[in-house]
């Protein structure tokens, strides 16, 4: 059985990558990247690896031959990723590709605020649409995404967050990579949807006080609209774009669609996933 992987050379799919090599004959793994460069040393060790670039739909046309599994790894081009990721579970489709593994998030439904929302829900109706066998990854936000926050809130004394009182189960990108890595080399996922979460959910309130044990100070938990939250992540440097679609994962965060905790993590992997407080405590540390 021949594995792929899209987007090979980014964060979650090298990680993924690694562990598909070690569970698997490296001779069975196809990596796809816009940069094949960047994978020179996964190629040494025997996987093969295809420049794939969804902007350029001529590259589909060889991505997935001879593959029979494949992890589709949602791009990073929110809002502009839907037609492309259509186009690849097409080309996936037409190659003979049996299984597709797709990275999405939590509960991808109209009333759901985060701006990636129609992105995933397009992406996984066209699953459900085409003939190919599928697993979709419900993946939460990453736990180190919460670091430079966390450490703001330290150095102020403050942590603004527009959450309100909502919870976000924080995952690692580790962990969401030993659950794809375990969906690709296993049998019996086919037509699964897994939520992949780590082992709580935390408020703002939560990570106030995180912040404040690690700093040895009380810090202020603020609460703010999706506006101002905005304006503020804009002045500290985030474009427009960026901001708005952070606050709207905090907007997601207080409608309570990030807050469901699953075992996805243990039951896939066969670990238990990693607490914030670990990773934050973890970067901390290398600093």
């Amino acid at each position: 059985m021949t594995i792929a992987i899209t987007g090979a050379s980014g964060h979650l799919g090298r990680a993924t990558a690694e562990l598909v090599l070690q569970a698997v004959d490296p001779r069975e793994v196809v990596l796809t990247t816009r940069r094949p460069e960047l994978l020179a040393d996964l190629a040494a060790r025997g996987a093969e690896v295809r420049r794939v670039d969804f902007a350029d739909p001529s590259t589909l046309d060889d991505a997935f031959v001879a593959v029979d599994r494949l992890l589709l790894i949602s791009t990073d081009a929110v809002g502009a990723r839907l037609d492309p990721q259509r186009d690849a579970i097409a080309a996936a489709a037409k190659a003979g590709v049996r299984h597709i593994v797709y990275t999405s998030v939590p509960e991808p439904v109209a009333d759901n605020p985060a701006l990636v929302v129609a992105d995933h829900a397009g992406t996984e109706q066209a699953l459900s649409d085409s003939t190919v066998q599928w697993t979709v990854l419900r993946n939460n936000v990453y736990a180190h995404m919460q670091a430079p926050g966390i450490e703001h809130a330290i150095a102020s004394g403050r942590l603004v967050t527009n959450g309100g009182n909502g919870a976000t189960a924080y995952v690692t990108r580790e962990d969401c990579a030993a659950a794809a890595a375990a969906v690709l080399t296993q049998d019996g996922h086919e037509g699964m949807t897994y939520d992949v979460t780590g082992p709580e959910a935390l408020s703002g309130a939560d990570l106030a006080a995180l912040a404040g044990e690690l700093g040895g100070r009380p810090v202020e938990l603020v609460s703010v609209d999706d506006d101002t939250f905005a304006a503020g992540l804009r002045e500290a440097g985030l474009p427009d774009e960026v901001a708005e679609l952070v606050a709207s994962f905090g907007a997601s965060t207080r409608n309570g669609y990030l807050a469901k905790v699953s075992t996805a993590v243990a039951d896939l992997t066969g670990r238990q996933p990693t607490a914030l407080a670990a990773v934050v405590a973890a970067i901390r540390t290398s600093a």
